[in-house]
């Protein structure tokens, strides 16, 4: 008789951490905190078009523009960078309000190449204004057809390699480029990654924590099958998109002893899902843990003003008055954060942003995508595939060829 061991074990983190070592010569995603990023910059610079255009969906354009809407109320950036994610005609023609095509820089993003979205959207865009080699820029995989028409006709093309995956795509050419065009710091962005990366490899800051807390989710998904992420700020809104796409679509697996596995990921901004989703967390079903995200500096001074005139006495709330708000922000994060701990049954944990800069959002974005992977790890399964994604769109291929 054979007997193969093929059931599912949690393993030790000292064994997960040695298979994330070994999955950094195959998944390129690792790899990208170091990379030169010298083409990218000089090409950036050569763009003086007012409005980049990005043509993309799902990993393709959530992590770019998680990172633009962190930085943008901060900054002052001469240029305009708008992302057409969707198909539907209405957000597509808003979006495109106001916007001088002639003065637009596509860019083109689909790693496969046959994205139908970004396709038919650039069909729509070129029926709107010419898209030639002046004005446009394609990002795909080496071998794709979209790589081909970049080539056919004499287009700027970027090659993003088959083992970087979209949703871990941002800190590649697909999220970097974009962002220099309009001026971000690029480099800056990496060393976030890099000092994250440094760490957890060498075994020191980082490390225990990921794993730690990979650890916790995956031992008790059963119990605390739905993560909430609770930011603390609007400017992460983008970035909470970007983390429910990482999440589901990597983590949504059937793994070796062929059960389905999941942590659900829902994203809360403070303090506005204080008034709907936090009734939830508090007395409803324990089945969630909650991480929330606080800026300690978002750099904006703005103070609730002392009513002088006694116009606004009948309100009440004096106490709130000569405060500013980003200070009233963490107040009401901190008020939150201890009203869920008081529960004792809530698992919950707290990261704090120093500030609003290209680094910071660097080493919270790769923060989270380590720590997906060890989850992954710990569940066996492929972190790095989406059968269920693609089981999709050759239902939407059959549909649309059949009529």
């Amino acid at each position: 008789m054979q007997y193969t061991k093929n059931f599912y074990q949690i393993k030790s983190n000292a064994d997960i951490l040695e298979k994330i070592k070994i999955e950094r010569d195959s998944i390129g995603y690792y790899q990208l905190s170091h990379q030169d990023t010298s083409e990218i910059k000089q090409y950036a610079r050569s763009i003086g078009k007012k409005y980049i255009v990005v043509l993309g969906i799902g990993g393709s354009s959530l992590g770019a523009r998680a990172i633009y809407e962190f930085l943008l109320p901060s900054a002052s950036y001469s240029k305009e960078l708008l992302f057409l994610e969707t198909i539907d005609p209405l957000k597509i023609n808003h979006c495109l309000k106001g916007v001088d095509l002639q003065d637009a820089q596509f860019v083109v993003i689909s790693k496969s190449g046959d994205t139908i979205e970004t396709i038919s959207i650039f069909k729509y865009l070129n029926a709107l204004a010419t898209i030639d080699s002046t004005n446009c820029t394609i990002i795909s995989e080496a071998r794709s057809k979209l790589t081909q028409f970049a080539k056919d006709n004499h287009i700027k093309h970027f090659d993003l390699a088959e083992n970087v995956g979209g949703r871990f795509s941002v800190f590649s050419v697909v999220g970097l480029l974009p962002l220099a065009m309009i001026g971000v710091d690029i480099d800056n962005l990496l060393n976030g990654c890099q000092r994250v990366s440094n760490s957890f490899f060498d075994e020191t800051g980082y490390c225990s924590p990921i794993l730690e807390k990979a650890r916790f989710l995956v031992e008790n998904k059963t119990r605390f099958h739905t993560n909430v992420i609770f930011s603390y700020s609007s400017t992460l809104e983008s970035f909470n998109k970007w983390y429910v796409q990482l999440w589901a679509e990597s983590l949504g697996k059937i793994n070796i002893n062929n059960t389905r596995q999941g942590l659900t990921p829902i994203g809360l901004i403070g303090p506005v899902d204080q008034h709907s989703f936090l009734q939830l967390i508090m007395e409803g079903v324990r089945n969630k843990t909650v991480t929330f995200i606080k800026i300690d500096d978002l750099k904006d001074n703005s103070v609730i003003p002392v009513d002088e005139g006694n116009k606004f006495d009948v309100l009440g709330l004096q106490y709130a008055e000569n405060i500013s708000f980003n200070d009233l922000l963490n107040k009401q994060a901190d008020a939150t954060i201890e009203s869920i701990q008081e529960q004792d049954n809530i698992p919950c944990d707290v990261i704090s942003i120093r500030t609003i800069d290209e680094f910071n959002i660097g080493s919270l974005m790769f923060t989270y995508q380590l720590l997906t992977s060890c989850i992954g790890a710990f569940l066996q399964i492929n972190t790095y595939d989406q059968p269920g994604v693609e089981y999709s769109k050759l239902k939407l291929k059959a549909s649309l060829t059949h009529d």
